[in-house]
C-alpha cells in the first residue's frame, strides 16, 4: 500500500471513531512518506484522544 492509501484508511478510521487504528494507518503512512498529511493527522488525532480518550490511548 502507498502512504495516500494508510492516510485514507486512517481517515476512515478515525470516522468511524476507531482511534487506535487510525493513529497505526496514519504511522505507516509516515514511515513511507515523511512528508505525508498524516504527519498533521497523526498531530490532530493525539491531540483528541489526549483530551477525550486517555484510556484508550493509555491503557
Amino acid at each position: 500500500m502507498t502512504a495516500e492509501e494508510y492516510y485514507q484508511l486512517g481517515n476512515e478510521c478515525r470516522r468511524q471513531g476507531k482511534f487506535g487504528e487510525a493513529m497505526s494507518h496514519y504511522m505507516e503512512a509516515i514511515e513511507l512518506d515523511p512528508d505525508s498529511p498524516a504527519v498533521t493527522a497523526r498531530q490532530m488525532l493525539e491531540d483528541i484522544m489526549n483530551y477525550y480518550c486517555k484510556d484508550m490511548y493509555n491503557p
